[in-house]
């Protein structure tokens, strides 16, 4: 019996979704030895906050006043002082869209 939520298993579901991982007997991508200066230096930027290493640690002081702010523009009552970092992060998206489309 295997366990899918082992950390070799994770990181082997990562390598089958990142299209620069190598591959037993496929040459690895060429990566930007720079990601600063790569050409698209944004694309590692964006991850999904479920995948942080440090997604279940307690929001930031600076995401919870944020979270405030962006629920008294918006009108919602979002904020929660037991939020995690990516539970925040994910309600700030959420919010910061909600408010976009009231302009």
């Amino acid at each position: 019996m295997s366990d899918d939520n082992t950390p070799s298993s994770r990181v082997d579901a990562r390598r089958e979704t990142d299209p620069d991982a190598p591959t037993p007997g496929k040459p690895a991508q060429d990566v930007h030895p720079n990601p600063k200066t790569a050409p698209d230096p944004e694309s590692n930027a964006d991850k999904d906050p479920a995948d942080w290493v440090s997604g279940d640690e307690p929001m930031t002081g600076a995401q919870a006043s944020y979270l405030k702010t962006l629920s008294e523009e918006t009108g919602a009552d979002a904020y929660r002082d037991d939020l995690s970092k990516a539970e925040a992060s994910t309600l700030i998206d959420e919010l910061k869209n909600a408010r976009n489309e009231k302009r």
